[in-house]
């Protein structure tokens, strides 16, 4: 999809890092943003600050994990702009810690955000999108945590493996259709944004680190690492419409070949492949 202006991109998970870097670079191509999150305030300074620079911007408080906010959510980007052509189910949530010792309140947590939440916008937006027939795509956030594996994570990255299978399968059922709508998956290392501070926006009581140190171990070496060494999400941003523009599917934004071919050898072997060190992979 290499027109943009005009067109009409929605991102979830845009009131800051990531999502903010996609919304700010669909904003400098001339296309309307539709803005989505579950933090208001957060979401109304981003609007804001788009707003303010000549873009029409739609921003809808929302909450990915519920499919009747996200069905609202696509109700409303419908009545307003009749389309939607970018679509960026990109809200995702950090939860570390032993496969066993985590509660089951922590899985629902962040597979209802990280895997539903990007199921809900493609049974929500694919469908009109297909039926509108123009010209789309549909980009959903993975990490790197999605390609390699590593320990003390077992919710995270699980969530963003499903994620990355989903999105694979996603684009060979629209290949297989003939439609017009090209598929991207991003899959990000360190980038330099809230992730490690996703209690904030946990709707229950998150665990204290009596409760979980095996989480909270992982989420202090998350926060430090994310920024100390992370990318800002404004180059996130540029790459993911670039990608867009190029049709390409993995969207990387580090070198990961080292590590891959390290987890194919073994996975070709036979052999568990090693758990990929912890710098530099969930997002």
């Amino acid at each position: 999809m290499e027109q943009l202006e005009g067109r009409v991109a929605v991102v979830t998970g845009a009131a800051s890092g990531i999502g903010r870097g996609i919304a700010r670079r669909a904003a400098k191509e001339g296309m309307r943003v539709v803005l989505a999150d579950v933090e208001a305030t957060a979401l109304d300074d981003v609007a804001t600050e788009l707003a303010g620079a000549g873009t029409e911007v739609l921003a809808v408080p929302t909450d990915v994990s519920s499919s009747d906010r996200v069905e609202a959510l696509a109700e409303q980007v419908y009545e307003r702009f009749g389309a939607a052509h970018l679509l960026c189910n990109n809200a995702g949530v950090f939860q570390g810690g032993i496969a066993w010792q985590r509660t089951l309140a922590d899985w629902e947590w962040v597979m209802g955000v990280n895997f539903w939440g990007v199921l809900h916008g493609i049974r929500s937006f694919v469908p009109r999108m297909l039926e509108g027939g123009d010209e789309g795509h549909v980009v959903n956030t993975s990490s790197l945590a999605g390609v390699v594996t590593f320990g003390y994570s077992g919710p995270y990255v699980a969530s963003k493996f499903a994620v990355l299978g989903l999105t694979e399968c996603l684009a060979h059922d629209l290949a297989g259709q003939g439609a017009p709508i090209g598929v991207s998956v991003l899959t990000p290392g360190l980038v330099d944004t809230g992730i490690a501070y996703s209690t904030r926006n946990r709707p229950d009581e998150p665990p204290s680190e009596v409760q979980a140190p095996d989480h909270h171990f992982v989420e202090q070496a998350l926060q430090q690492m994310t920024g100390n060494e992370g990318r800002h999400p404004d180059e996130v941003g540029d790459l993911v419409i670039d990608a867009v523009k190029a049709g390409t599917f993995f969207i990387n934004t580090m070198d990961a070949v080292p590590m891959l071919r390290e987890r194919f050898d073994a996975v070709l072997a036979g052999d568990l492949p090693p758990s990929a060190a912890f710098g530099g992979y969930p997002e």
